[in-house]
C-alpha cells in the first residue's frame, strides 16, 4: 500500500520554515532580522515571509522593531513565570485527556519520539533534542484532541524556545529535563494523574534551567 504524501501550500510551508528557526532557537532571544534577511536565509519570496511574519508576531514569537526589522523577544523573568503558570495548568490536562484517548499506535510514536530524544541527550546534540522533544510533547498532546488547549501551549513553546536553546548551549545536554518514560509508563498503565505529574515535572524542569540562565 502506497503512502499519500501532502504537500503543504507554499505559504504554509514558509511560515513552518521559519518557525522551527525561532522553536529550536537558530534565531536566538535579542536577534533582529528584516524580511529580506528571512527571505535569503530560507530561499523564499518576501510575500509569503512577509505573510508568515504577520502570523508569527500575532503568536508572539516575534516583536516589531524599527527599520522594518522584526526581532525574537527576550524572555523576563516575569514573562517567563506567566508562561510556567500557564504551561503547568494547560498541559498536564492536556496529558490527562490524552490517556483516555490513548493507542497502541500513539504510544509507539511516543516512544520512537522518546528514543530519539535520548539519542540526542547522548550525542550531545541540542537540535536533535529539541525537535524530538517538542515531537513528543505535541504527539501526545495532539492525542488529546483539545485544539484550544494545544494553540495556547503551542503559543507558548514558542516563546520559550530561543531561551530553551540558550541553556542548552550553556549546560549542554547531560542535565536537560527528560521525564518521558516516566509518563511513558504511566500511559501504558492507564494511570492519567501520574502521566500529567511527569509531564509537569518535565515542565518544571526545563523551565527551572530557563530560570538559572536568567538569573546568571
Amino acid at each position: 500500500m502506497s503512502t499519500k504524501v501532502i504537500k503543504l501550500p507554499e505559504h504554509q510551508a514558509i511560515y513552518q520554515r521559519i518557525r522551527s528557526l525561532i522553536l529550536f532557537g537558530t534565531l536566538v532571544p535579542g536577534q533582529a532580522v528584516t524580511i529580506q534577511g528571512l527571505a535569503d536565509l530560507i530561499g523564499a519570496g518576501m510575500t509569503p515571509v512577509r505573510e508568515a511574519i504577520r502570523r508569527l508576531t500575532a503568536e508572539g514569537a516575534l516583536e516589531a522593531g524599527g527599520n522594518r526589522r522584526v526581532r525574537i523577544p527576550e524572555i523576563t523573568r516575569e514573562k517567563l513565570e506567566e508562561i510556567s503558570f500557564v504551561r503547568l495548568a494547560i498541559e498536564p490536562r492536556l496529558t490527562e485527556l490524552a490517556a483516555a484517548r490513548m493507542t497502541d499506535a500513539c504510544l509507539a510514536e511516543l516512544h520512537a519520539h522518546d528514543s530519539r530524544v535520548d539519542d540526542a541527550i547522548r550525542a550531545g546534540d541540542i537540535e536533535r533534542y529539541l525537535e524530538f522533544n517538542y515531537r513528543f510533547h505535541f504527539r501526545l498532546y495532539d492525542q488529546a484532541e483539545a485544539r484550544i488547549l494545544s494553540k495556547i501551549v503551542s503559543s507558548l513553546w514558542l516563546q520559550v524556545g530561543p531561551s530553551l536553546r540558550i541553556v542548552c548551549g550553556r549546560y549542554g545536554t547531560a542535565n536537560l529535563p527528560d521525564k518521558h518514560s516516566e509518563a511513558l509508563a504511566a500511559l501504558r498503565e492507564g494511570d492519567a494523574a501520574r502521566a500529567a505529574d511527569a509531564i509537569a515535572d518535565d515542565i518544571r524542569q526545563g523551565l527551572g534551567q530557563v530560570r538559572l540562565t536568567l538569573s546568571a
